[in-house]
C-alpha cells in the first residue's frame, strides 16, 4: 500500500524510480516528482492494537474508579502526613512505619474525643430547636423590628407561626430519620472505604522513599530531576496547606468558643458551634467564611438576643481581618502562597470536578501547579510600558 505525495514534503518516504509504477507522463507530472509512502500491514495492526489497548485501559479505569479514587485520596493524605513523619524520624530516630502509627493513634484519639463531645452537643441543639424554635423565631422577629423596623413574619401570620414551625420540624424529623437509616444501611460500605483509604495512606506514607525511587527509575536522569523536584514540591505545598489550616482552625475555634460562652451560650452548644464554624471557615475556600460565621451568629441571636449576636458578629469580622492580614501570611509564608483569585477559581473548579473532596484538595494542587509553572516556564524581561500606568515595582529582597 502506498500514498503519492509531492516531493519535498516532510515524510519518511522514498522516491519511486522513474521507470516503475504509474506512467508519470500520463498524469501530467514531471518524472521523479512522485514519492511513495509505504504502510505495511504490521503498522496497521499496531495502530489498531494501540487503539484497542487505550479503550481497554479507559474501560478498566472507569470500572475500577472507586478504587482509583481511593488511591488518589490516599496519596494526597500521604503527602500531607509526610512532613510530620520526617520530623518524627529525624528527631527521635523512629522508623517511618512507627511514626505513621503514632500519628494514626493520635488522630484516632482526637476523632474519638470530638465525637464524644459533638454528639451530645448536636443532640442538645436538636432538642433546643424542637422545644424553643417558635420562641426563637418570635424573638428574632421582635428584635429586628425594634432595632431596624424590619417585620419578618407580620402580624397577620403571627398565629400561623406555631403550626408552620411544627410542620417544618416534623418534616425535618422524618427526613433526618430517613437519613439515619440510609447511613446505617451504607455503614458497612463507608467503613470499608475509610479503612481502605487508611490502609493505602499508611503504606504510601511508610514506604514513601521506596515508592519515589521506584517511580524515578522509570525516567532518565534529567527527567528524574524534574519529577523529583515536583514530588518534593507536592509534599511541601500539601503538608504546608494542611498544617497551616489546622493551626488556623484551632485558633479560630478557641476564639469562637470563648466568645459564645462570654455572651451566655451553653457550653455544649458553644463547643459544637465553635468546631463547626472554625472547620468550615478554614477548610472550605471563599464561601466557607460566610457559612462558618452565619450559623453560629444566627443561633446566638436566637438564644441570647440581638446584642449577643452582634458581639459574635464583631468577633467574626475582627478575626477574619486578623487572619487575612496577619495570621495566614505568617503561618503560610514558607509553605504555600497563592493568589486570591486563583484560589477562588481553583476551589470552584475542584468542587465541580470532584465535589467536596475536590474543593478540599484544590488549593494545594493549584499551589503545586503554580510552583511548577514558575520554576519551568520561560521568563523574560518586560519591555512593554502600558499607557494606563506603570505596574507596582516588585518588593526588594532583603539583603543578607
Amino acid at each position: 500500500m502506498f500514498v503519492r505525495a509531492r516531493k519535498g514534503c516532510d515524510l519518511d518516504t522514498q522516491e519511486m524510480p522513474r521507470g516503475s509504477g504509474a506512467d508519470s507522463t500520463s498524469t501530467g507530472e514531471a518524472p521523479g516528482n512522485v514519492l511513495e509512502v509505504r504502510i505495511s500491514g504490521r503498522t496497521i495492526w499496531q495502530v489498531i492494537g494501540a487503539i484497542l489497548l487505550t479503550l481497554a485501559l479507559l474501560w478498566t479505569v472507569n470500572a475500577a474508579w472507586g478504587v482509583v479514587s481511593m488511591v488518589l485520596i490516599s496519596f494526597f493524605f500521604s503527602l500531607a502526613l509526610d512532613p510530620a513523619v520526617r520530623s518524627l524520624t529525624s528527631r527521635y530516630g523512629w522508623r517511618r512505619g512507627s511514626a505513621v502509627g503514632v500519628i494514626y493513634v493520635a488522630g484516632f484519639l482526637f476523632a474519638a474525643f470530638m465525637i464524644a463531645v459533638l454528639i451530645p452537643a448536636i443532640a442538645e441543639l436538636a432538642r433546643a430547636i424542637g422545644e424553643n424554635g417558635q420562641e426563637w423565631l418570635n424573638t428574632i422577629d421582635e428584635q429586628l423590628e425594634d432595632w431596624f423596623g424590619v417585620e419578618v413574619f407580620g402580624a397577620s401570620t403571627a398565629g400561623d407561626i406555631a403550626s408552620s414551625t411544627d410542620e417544618v420540624l416534623g418534616e425535618w424529623a422524618d427526613e433526618a430519620f430517613g437519613a439515619v437509616l440510609g447511613i446505617a444501611s451504607a455503614g458497612i460500605g463507608l467503613i470499608f472505604s475509610l479503612a481502605t483509604i487508611a490502609m493505602f495512606t499508611f503504606y504510601l506514607t511508610a514506604a514513601a522513599p521506596q515508592v519515589q525511587q521506584a517511580v524515578l527509575r522509570l525516567f532518565s536522569p534529567t527527567t528524574q530531576q524534574r519529577v523529583g523536584w515536583t514530588w518534593d514540591q507536592a509534599i511541601i505545598q500539601t503538608g504546608g496547606y494542611f498544617y497551616s489550616r489546622m493551626i488556623l482552625m484551632a485558633i479560630n475555634g478557641v476564639g469562637f468558643f470563648f466568645t459564645m460562652v462570654l455572651v451566655g451560650v451553653p457550653t455544649t452548644l458553644a463547643i459544637s458551634l465553635a468546631v463547626f464554624g472554625a472547620f468550615v471557615s478554614v477548610f472550605i475556600p471563599a464561601i466557607g467564611t460566610y457559612i462558618g460565621g452565619a450559623i453560629p451568629i444566627l443561633l446566638t441571636l436566637a438564644l441570647q438576643g440581638l446584642t449577643a449576636g452582634i458581639i459574635v458578629l464583631g468577633y467574626v469580622l475582627l478575626y477574619q481581618q486578623l487572619e487575612n492580614y496577619w495570621l495566614s501570611p505568617k503561618i503560610s509564608a514558607e509553605t504555600m502562597s497563592l493568589n486570591g483569585g486563583v484560589a477562588f477559581g481553583a476551589a470552584l473548579a475542584g468542587g465541580a470536578i470532584a465535589g467536596p473532596m475536590g474543593a478540599f484538595t484544590a488549593l494545594p494542587v493549584a499551589a503545586l501547579i503554580s510552583s511548577v509553572i514558575s520554576n519551568y516556564a520561560a521568563s523574560h524581561e518586560v519591555v512593554y510600558q502600558s499607557e494606563q500606568g506603570a505596574a507596582e515595582p516588585p518588593a526588594a529582597e532583603p539583603s543578607e
